[in-house]
């Protein structure tokens, strides 16, 4: 078929143009960049994990003298806290944002109350003044309840009314993901995956329109309109090659995901919805080709566009807007979220894909229309 040597053309021009490969490289900073933070917003949020690592150990927490044979002491050094005794508190607060994260000190009588002071400019704040603030509640709790007159195994029964055993079943089937916490999972699943997936579209758009912008600065739009092509033929010589070299980069970020430890699932359904998502951002981008007359100015617009479509598809994956949840599962990055976490697929589903097919497909037609609008007033 003729369209073929355009198509092949077409994909010579992408696989020869250095910018968007170089773009292409960056999307793999990108990504590894994103799981990157992931891990590390995930980690500095989970008391659990930073025990694991090791973290808390380092934490410096300065603490009165009179305290160190108290049960405070001894629930800080079981939250894994390193304690550095002070004869007098006020010798602490030197250190206090250098050396010390935080300071724990009697307050003077007659209240003679537990206080606390924390650097909350540490990274680590929001964790260690969890831990403190547990533990100075369950300190302060224990104090009043033994000026209650009550006795200590009556003390530990309130403390801990309930004793819970996890019992783990069908753990050989269990999936391994790259951490086990339920913000990483959120992050990943809930943005992360659905913007990498997307990032080879975004850049599509940006192709099209410098390829058909690109053929009439240099003066070649002409001799294209003039191949004995029809238009239909001709956007479709165009976009395959485009639309391959995006899907092919969707895939290898899928497999990128899954080395990482962010298992992906139906993915050809995933993929069949990347189609039609293309489909819609290179149908846009041709459309905007045919109103403006530089690169300069198709590169504008395609910006404002892929603005407006990013605050479609991302804002509903963190704000509940009212009067919306009726069409939320129309939108593609909801679908992706849903596609792309859960090994099972129901049929509704499926169903939701329908919009967004048809939104391409409405799309595809007014590029067609308008390409030989242009074509006819052109020749």
């Amino acid at each position: 078929m003729k369209w073929i040597a355009l198509a092949k053309k077409e994909a010579q021009d992408i696989l020869t143009n250095r910018i968007y490969l170089m773009v292409v490289f960056v999307q793999v900073f990108i990504i590894l960049g994103a799981f990157g933070l992931g891990i590390a917003s995930s980690v500095m949020t989970d008391p659990a994990l930073l025990d694991s690592i090791g973290a808390t150990s380092s934490l410096k927490v300065g603490i009165s003298e009179n305290l160190r044979n108290s049960s405070i002491a001894e629930d800080l050094k079981a939250e894994n806290l390193n304690l550095v005794y002070f004869e007098n508190i006020n010798e602490a607060r030197p250190f206090l944002g250098s050396e010390l994260v935080s300071i724990i000190y009697v307050s003077p009588p007659p209240k003679e109350d537990i206080l606390y002071q924390s650097d909350t400019s540490n990274v680590f704040y929001p964790i260690l003044s969890e831990k403190i603030k547990n533990v100075v509640d369950k300190f302060k709790l224990e104090k009043r309840l033994k000026k209650s007159g009550i006795d200590e195994l009556t003390i530990k029964i309130i403390e801990n009314p309930i004793n819970v055993n996890e019992i783990k079943v069908n753990e050989a089937n269990t999936v391994k993901i790259a951490l086990n916490n339920s913000y990483f999972v959120e992050i990943m699943y809930g943005f992360i995956v659905p913007f990498v997936l997307l990032l080879p579209f975004f850049l599509a758009s940006n192709i099209v329109t410098d390829s058909i912008v690109g053929e009439r600065e240099r003066k070649t739009f002409e001799m294209l309109l003039m191949t004995p092509l029809s238009s239909s033929m001709v956007i479709v010589g165009k976009i395959i090659p485009i639309l391959l070299f995006s899907l092919i980069q969707s895939m290898a970020w899928i497999i990128l995901m899954e080395v990482l430890g962010v298992p992906i699932y139906n993915t050809i359904a995933l993929v069949t919805l990347l189609i039609f998502i293309g489909l819609g951002f290179i149908g846009v981008g041709i459309l905007i080709s045919m109103f403006v007359d530089s690169t300069k100015e198709a590169n504008s617009a395609i910006t404002l566009v892929l603005m407006f479509m990013t605050f479609i598809f991302f804002i509903p994956l963190f704000i509940k807007i009212p009067y919306t949840n009726s069409i939320l599962d129309f939108i593609p990055t909801v679908l992706m979220v849903k596609l792309s976490s859960s090994p099972g697929i129901a049929l509704l589903t499926v169903a939701y894909f329908v919009p967004t097919i048809l939104v391409a497909m409405l799309i595809f037609v007014l590029a067609v229309k308008y390409f030989r609008h242009e074509r006819a007033i052109r020749l």
